[in-house]
């Protein structure tokens, strides 16, 4: 868990951005936090405004007034998280960006997102809170990892690098090993006998195994230990999956979710339960974690609002176009409201059955076709020799 308190930039004007953020029931959604979240918006609306040029200026050609808005979610500007890969636009002077991250992997455009410690330790308690609700924080049981992302360099800034990295620290790292091998000349390669042998050496260890990265990398290691009819190995139930990335560069490759956790369960006796997803991005930090029946629910420092493929229109539930997240933890930068390449459906929470009442959303895919290449294209990239 995150034990340093941390603060906003300024505490007196972001009173209820700190105190959204910091609320330790993640899916505690309710009138109360519903109202505080429409509180938090304004005010981050308005830092945004006073810090950015660039926002001030969207703001206006958007005739959108801060003074006089309603409430209404829908009409706040949103900016495309393509917007990103071209544009650096910081709301906090260079002495405060904490750190700045990167979206990219070994090629392609790249999300360049800046952040000061409040914008990235509040999201990383947002992750201590979530994990801690599914009850996947054990400091008292090590476990061996195995990573499906980029072995980091010295100075690493790749997002999801730093992410897997990070989620290593609930529960102590007994041996952790890399399937994306750095070279040393820039590049990575994917070592997937390496990723065989080590399973193997885990199952023998009998500790817990925690597997994070990419699905297409995972899945290709478990494809091709079954092609190679290698014996089915038992991990230890307390095991954990968490996938993250998605499958861009290669969805036509793509397997259903539902077929890809069999293969795990049959490859490695990992059961159903211990095997998620997620989905987050450089541009929106939000986790977004799978619940025991495999959807991605809001967490309530969050809102979600699909748009119309052509009129850029909000549709309601159930209803596909682009994904719109809007949150108000981030000072650093103008991505409290973001809208995705990534297609969608959003869901009310009673139909989802697990319990949570918050919407949850489902990924369709990508739109459309673009020579810019995300993390995962570039991750995909290194499978071509494999597929």
């Amino acid at each position: 868990m995150t034990n340093k308190e941390i603060f906003p930039p300024n505490r007196a004007l972001l009173s209820a951005v700190e105190k959204i953020c910091k609320i330790y029931e993640p899916y505690a959604k309710s009138a109360e936090t519903d109202l505080l979240f429409i509180q938090a918006m304004k005010e981050i609306i308005r830092w945004h405004q006073e810090k950015s040029t660039f926002y001030r200026q969207l703001l206006r050609d958007s005739n959108f007034d801060i003074n006089t808005w309603d409430g209404d979610l829908t009409k706040i500007p949103s900016i495309p998280a393509e917007f990103f890969k071209y544009h650096a636009v910081k709301s906090v002077s260079d002495d405060n960006v904490h750190i700045n991250l990167t979206s990219s992997g070994t090629s392609g455009q790249k999300s360049q997102m800046f952040f000061d410690e409040w914008s990235l330790g509040s999201a990383q308690k947002m992750v201590d809170l979530i994990y801690d609700y599914f009850g996947w924080i054990t400091p008292n049981s090590k476990a061996n990892y195995l990573l499906y992302t980029y072995q980091t360099e010295p100075d690493s800034k790749l997002g999801t690098a730093f992410t897997d990295n990070y989620l290593t620290k609930y529960a102590p790292v007994n041996r952790a090993e890399y399937c994306l091998k750095f070279t040393g000349k820039g590049t990575h390669d994917f070592d997937v006998f390496g990723a065989m042998r080590t399973l193997q050496e885990y199952e023998i260890q009998g500790l817990p195994v925690r597997i994070f990265g990419f699905p297409s990398f995972f899945y290709f290691t478990l494809q091709r230990m079954k092609d190679l009819k290698y014996p089915k190995l038992k991990l230890s139930p307390e095991s954990l999956v968490f996938l993250g990335g998605g499958w861009k560069g290669y969805a036509n490759q793509e397997i259903k979710k539902s077929e890809l956790y069999a293969l795990a369960e049959d490859q490695l006796g990992i059961p159903n339960s211990r095997l998620r997803d997620g989905f987050g991005s450089v541009e929106h930090c939000i986790p977004y974690i799978e619940c025991a029946n495999h959807h991605f629910h809001a967490p309530i420092y969050s809102k979600i609002i699909i748009r119309n493929l052509k009129t850029l229109e909000p549709v309601g539930y159930e209803q596909p176009g682009f994904i719109q997240f809007i949150s108000p933890y981030i000072t650093s930068a103008p991505a409290h409201s973001v809208t995705m390449g990534d297609l969608g459906k959003l869901h009310t929470g009673e139909s989802c059955g697990c319990g949570l009442n918050t919407d949850w959303f489902e990924v369709l895919g990508r739109a459309g076709i673009s020579k810019n290449k995300s993390c995962a294209v570039a991750a995909a990239e290194l499978l071509k020799d494999f597929v």
